[in-house]
């Protein structure tokens, strides 16, 4: 199985149940490394950001089957706030004391510089060593954008790119992406991808990443799989969107994993 679709009951058992139904231990216990990425874009509560919970049911699962070390790593897209802001307001500084995890900002640490000739927007890239070092679990929540139509775990990758690189020429810290939204993301996961993703979709946000109406019903459910191209079209479909219709999600794309 490369996707797993559990109903939302809580976090703790439904992650659980979403991993092992991916048979994830036996690739988690491989790892030395493992950073969990969520999706604090900015100081909003869930479902705007992913929910602290969330992530503390997946660095315990992982605690469960693997000795590697556990990071999570965020880089904040929002102007005027810095990252660790966030990790203090939305519970990760707490998270990280109680399990004695360390938080990384990834908008400040050092960098590699890559090239992709076939690129059209990004044929140089500049991505944090970090993401070479480690296994990256993607944490996305279900969100509609008012730019690249979803934000799901292709997406969360953005995170990852500098502000030093990526913020000129706009408002935001990673305004160069916005022109050509969905081509960026394409070209973002062929220099470095999610090896694993884990939706929180337990509610949902139907028109707008910062806010706006819910779903109604919630979505209720926890999403996991090995191929976030995968996950993310199903994201798609809970928010009632063909998959077909979004740029990104309907390319085809060669993530680049940690082993590929």
């Amino acid at each position: 199985m490369t996707l797993a679709v559990v109903e939302f009951r809580s976090y703790e058992e439904s992650v659980r149940e979403a991993l092992d139904n991916l048979h994830a231990s036996g690739i988690l216990e491989k790892q030395q490394s493992i950073l969990v990425k969520p999706n604090l874009i900015c100081n909003a509560k869930p479902p705007v950001t992913t929910p602290v919970r969330c992530c503390e049911a997946i660095v315990k699962y992982v605690r469960s089957c693997s000795d590697a070390k556990i990071t999570i790593a965020e880089g904040c897209g929002e102007p005027g706030t810095e990252t660790s802001e966030l990790f203090d307001i939305l519970g990760y500084s707490k998270l990280a004391r109680n399990l004695n995890i360390d938080l990384v900002d990834l908008n400040t640490v050092p960098v590699r510089k890559l090239r992709n000739a076939d690129n059209r927007v990004f044929q140089d890239m500049y991505l944090p060593k970090l993401a070479f070092e480690s296994f990256i679990i993607s944490v996305p929540v279900l969100k509609a954008h008012s730019i690249a139509a979803i934000t799901g775990s292709l997406k969360n990758m953005m995170g990852f790119a500098p502000p030093s690189h990526y913020g000129k020429g706009g408002f935001w810290k990673k305004a160069a992406f916005h022109a050509r939204m969905h081509e960026a993301i394409v070209e973002l996961n062929r220099f470095r991808g999610p090896d694993l993703s884990v939706m929180d979709a337990s509610i949902g946000l139907a028109e707008y990443h910062l806010g706006g109406r819910r779903l109604r019903p919630p979505a209720n459910r926890i999403l996991a799989g090995f191929d976030p191209l995968d996950l993310d079209r199903k994201a798609a479909e809970l928010l009632g969107l063909d998959w077909r219709d979004i740029g990104h999600l309907s390319s085809p794309l060669q993530v680049k994993m940690l082993s590929g």
